[in-house]
């Protein structure tokens, strides 16, 4: 027994000291996760917290990439300033407030994890030969992360039954809290411990040539190439059945070809040493075939690709689907036509790929979906007579469903930052609602205030798609007589503020049955919901329709050892015969408070 624990704490320490700055990523990635489930009332404190945990989880791929690169070449101490100088330089790159990040920060991070991923498969391989240490390299990686998630999900599952076993069977009462933060640790830094504990000493031992997993020939066997067959059914019959109806294809069809591929490929490598086995010649016929099959098909995928984006324009995920197709074409003419392809060229090429969709100028992702967009603005305002002197004539009658059209344009482009643009287009009172929008920084407003700006909608044909009843306040003063404290919040954020010694949470969000809730919450314990009292209001007015004056729009209730009132200058209503959804729109609303 002694043996044993002696030999666990020396692997324990061998993987400290090997691999420390993986591990300080991940315990600073758990300590963040931790954090920010304690401030979660606190909308900016969460959304820094946020922010240091996805670049410390950022850190963990990152920094082990680094380090499997140092064994190859050395320079570790090198490699691992130039790592934290990256992920603070990203931590920085990320907005400061909440409010700022949008759609664009989301696909940046979202490319950045999958560019470092890739980075641990190649780092170490960049120079020629070492095919094969390179296959045995990845396959290592791939069954210990396949262990890893078994081990993790074990071990946490069991600790935190341990934990609940515990309190209910001694009455400890231990806080809600205790479970989360047991689970971020071992979810992220146990996980993180643990792959490091299977990979022992990097990249002699990951690299060096071993038997071929009985498992994982089973798995390629058995499961991947009969699944792929199903798939390359039905997208060939999808494909006759379009031919023969002279029809375009579906959008989605490109996510099914794309899946296709690439889960061809994946079995692919996975099956890559047995092709030399002449007992394999299953391998042999699979390897062959399989980049021959994928040409009908990319015909099919340009073809429903490009048919959306002519008809609607390039937006971030249609560019990224497009470049994913791009990179399939790249694939398969590689492997076709070059009879000494490597492997390596499937993740290195992915990565520059990759890389240039976010970082090459003009041509990157966010660069063509902006420009793309405007176009297509420009395009729709000309095509419907709606543009007068190079302003939008909100006085015309237009249809609901080219207001929405319109207004999700606005919003796009607003998330982007193109409030110039977007402004040059408006003129009078609209442009000025829109420049005081545009300080609140938040898109859907702006679209809201787009369309309420137009005059004479159209229904459509078939019935009305949303009625909007605006109840405008006549008085334009918040008169705060009697209350000691005012907080202003919006519809469309979480606002938090503390008032001698008690935290104020005003919490506007959607909640059951998809019914807008506006709530204020004392301490995280007491809670009014000023909900009933807005859906009667609108429902005293529910004859009418458009723009309601009266003469004051407020409520009030007492919570805890306060009294509270909630005034709005003014607030609006969409609702849709398709969904049971309310949706509620306020700005500059306030919450007046006085001790009782």
């Amino acid at each position: 027994m002694e043996t044993k624990i002696r030999e666990i704490t020396g692997k324990a320490q061998d993987v400290l000291s090997r691999y420390p700055m993986v591990l300080l990523m991940g315990l600073l990635s758990s300590v963040g996760a931790i954090r920010m489930l304690d401030s979660k009332y606190d909308r900016e404190s969460f959304f820094i917290l946020s922010k240091f945990t996805i670049c410390c989880c950022l850190g963990i791929s990152l920094m082990f990439a680094l380090k499997i690169l140092s064994q190859r070449i050395g320079k570790r101490l090198l490699l691992e300033i130039l790592g934290t100088a990256f992920l603070i330089g990203f931590f920085f790159i990320l907005p400061t407030k909440k409010r700022d990040f949008t759609e664009v920060h989301g696909f940046i991070t979202a490319i950045t994890l999958l560019l470092s991923h890739l980075l641990v498969s190649f780092a170490a391989f960049l120079e020629k030969n070492k095919e094969l240490n390179f296959w045995q390299y990845n396959k290592n990686l791939f069954v210990n992360i396949f262990l890893t998630a078994v081990f993790t999900g074990v071990l946490t599952g069991g600790v935190e039954l341990a934990i609940l076993a515990v309190d209910k069977l001694f009455d400890f009462n231990f806080s809600d809290n205790l479970y989360a933060d047991t689970f971020y640790v071992l979810a992220i830094f146990g996980s993180s411990f643990i792959f490091l504990l299977f990979n022992e000493t990097g990249l002699s031992y990951l690299e060096k040539d071993s038997t071929y997993p009985v498992i994982l020939k089973f798995f390629t066997q058995f499961v991947l190439i009969p699944l792929l067959f199903i798939y390359l059914v039905i997208l060939y019959v999808y494909s006759f059945k379009i031919v023969i109806n002279w029809e375009l294809p579906r959008g989605w069809v490109s996510y099914l070809v794309l899946a296709y591929s690439i889960i061809g490929i994946l079995a692919l490598l996975l099956v890559y040493p047995l092709k030399e086995e002449k007992a394999k010649s299953w391998v042999k016929v699979f390897s062959k075939l399989f980049y021959y099959t994928i040409i009908p098909l990319l015909v099919l995928l340009f073809t429903a690709i490009f048919t959306r984006i002519l008809e609607y324009g390039y937006t971030e995920p249609r560019y990224f689907v497009l470049l994913l197709a791009l990179w399939l074409l790249s694939v398969v003419s590689y492997f076709v036509l070059n009879k000494k392809a490597s492997i390596k060229f499937i993740p290195i090429s992915l990565f520059m790929f990759g890389a240039f969709s976010l970082v090459f100028p003009y041509l990157n992702a966010f660069s063509v979906a902006k420009r793309s967009q405007k176009n297509q603005l420009i395009t729709l305002l000309d095509k419907n007579k709606l543009l007068v002197n190079n302003k939008i004539d909100f006085q015309k009658k237009i249809s609901d469903t080219l207001v929405d059209e319109i207004a999700n344009k606005f919003e796009f482009l607003a998330e982007r930052k193109q409030k110039d643009f977007l402004l040059n287009l408006t003129a009078g009172k609209t442009h000025d609602l829109l420049a005081g929008d545009f300080e609140n920084m938040h898109s859907s407003l702006i679209s809201s205030t787009l369309r309420n700006a137009f005059t004479h909608i159209n229904k459509t044909s078939d019935g009305a798609e949303y009625e909007r009843l605006v109840l405008d306040s006549e008085s334009k003063v918040t008169n705060i007589q009697g209350y000691q404290y005012l907080i202003n919040f919006n519809s469309y954020n979480q606002e938090s503020k503390d008032i001698n010694g008690d935290t104020f949470v005003i919490d506007s969000q959607t909640g059951v049955n998809n019914t807008k809730t506006v709530k204020v919450i004392l301490n995280s314990e007491e809670t009014v919901d000023f909900s009933p009292a807005i859906d009667k209001l609108f429902g005293n007015n529910a004859s009418h329709s458009g723009t309601v004056k009266v003469k004051e729009i407020s409520m009030e209730s007492d919570l805890g050892k306060y009294h509270i009132k909630i005034v709005f200058p003014s607030i609006s209503r969409d609702s849709s015969p398709y969904s049971t959804q309310k949706t509620i729109f306020y700005n500059n609303a306030a919450l007046l408070i006085k001790e009782k």
